[in-house]
């Protein structure tokens, strides 16, 4: 009976809608940023060499407060926990662009990393409490949606506002967005009641999920390998005398917006291990296809292919959610985003070596060892779970005798 009902509950409600809507605002401030700051901190300090001191310093916060904001969002106050971070990092955005200067920008961009750590997380796990079992990874892959679109829109949008009409500018626009989020946000209808419990003492557990652990080390060398592919792209391009490779990223975008809910569908009807498996072998074979690309035509096609296999390997999102009570849930959204952050932050300067070294095209081939631990790691993954079926199964058996 109650398979029954979970399978009739709507998937599109008004706080999904809002949630994914909100979800976009904050997403399109964050890309935003990652091309403009570094244009920005050169403006007003004339050096080159402190350009992606303003992103790391937000990534490093993030990483460091979000096993609190889990173990925060999980007390209860989801929405709230969302809006508070929404509205930390618009005040920070805000004074950023008031007062222009290094004194100010670092010491708001750690603030604004505190508060990414709360929306983040919070809108992750109201995401996972709002979609209906039976349909939680085609509701994750709706859901990431607001990622990818905001991904493809956010670049551009704040390039053209800062070469257009100056930083200043840029920073109206991406704190708009963020007051756009937190008004969206106030519409959505949600209440998450947290089961009282004694409180016990404080440990690790308390800050990370360990049962999101596995699913959450496979995204952090996913992510590794994501990282090379739109971080160096188009200087690889560039080298190679292809031009207009931003037709790349466009279609990347186009095609992970169409891959990820079919996927995620998949995933619920088959199994995670007929879509994870499948994609990260996908994105080994368009490493291969990056390495011998000659043309802006072969350039496309990865784009096609990559597009296709990492947006089946984001089903890892409700992989990592999947067998988590609810009460853990924000335990389990923090450990996954934080794994994420840490590799985002760490493969800029790993893949710069790499291709330091090696060359560009040398790089990408490298690029396929962590996309092939990820298979390892899935491998694990399903037997862990394989065992665990097992113990249920004895427990079942004996406890009908």
């Amino acid at each position: 009976m109650s398979d029954s009902r979970a399978r009739k509950k709507p998937l599109w409600t008004r706080s999904f809608v809002f949630l994914i809507l909100a979800n976009f605002g904050v997403y399109v401030f964050f890309y935003m940023m990652i091309p403009c700051l570094p244009i920005f901190v050169k403006e007003i300090t004339g050096q080159d060499a402190l350009s992606g001191l303003a992103m790391t310093v937000f990534l490093i916060a993030a990483v460091v407060y979000r096993p609190f904001a889990g173990r925060q969002v999980d007390s209860g106050n989801r929405k709230s926990y969302f809006l508070l971070g929404v509205a930390i990092i618009f005040v920070c955005s805000l004074v950023i662009s008031l007062v222009p200067t290094m004194a100010v920008l670092m010491p708001a961009r750690i603030v604004q990393g505190l508060g990414w750590a709360y929306c983040n997380t919070a809108a992750g796990t109201m995401a996972v409490d709002i979609i209906p079992r039976s349909r939680l990874g085609e509701g994750i892959g709706y859901y990431g949606l607001s990622l990818t679109v905001s991904m493809g829109i956010g670049p551009a949008l704040g390039l053209f506002a800062m070469q257009h009409y100056g930083s200043q500018t840029m920073f109206y626009v991406s704190t708009g967005f963020v007051l756009l989020a937190f008004l969206l946000a106030l519409l959505i209808k949600y209440h998450y009641e947290a089961v009282p419990a004694a409180k016990p003492a404080f440990n690790v557990d308390m800050l990370v999920e360990r049962r999101a652990l596995l699913p959450s080390l496979l995204m952090f060398a996913a992510v590794l390998g994501y990282a090379a592919v739109t971080l160096f792209l188009a200087l690889y391009a560039r080298e190679r005398q292809v031009a207009d490779v931003s037709l790349f990223f466009l279609v990347y975008a186009a095609t992970i917006t169409c891959s990820r809910p079919l996927m995620g569908l998949l995933a619920d009807r088959r199994g995670f291990r007929v879509v994870i498996v499948p994609g990260l072998l996908v994105c080994i074979v368009s490493m291969v296809a990056i390495y011998v690309a000659h043309s802006l035509a072969a350039f496309i096609l990865v784009a096609v292919i990559f597009g296709v296999g990492y947006g089946a390997v984001q089903s890892t999102q409700a992989l990592a959610v999947s067998g988590v009570p609810p009460e853990r849930r924000g335990a389990a959204t923090a450990t996954f985003f934080m794994f994420m952050d840490l590799s985002l932050g760490g493969a800029s300067f790993l893949w710069a070596i790499v291709a330091h070294l090696l060359s560009y095209g040398i790089m990408y081939l490298t690029v396929i060892i962590p996309f092939a631990a990820a298979i390892l790691l899935y491998w694990l993954i399903d037997r862990q779970a394989g065992k665990q079926r097992l113990l249920n199964q004895a427990a079942e058996t004996a406890a009908g005798k």
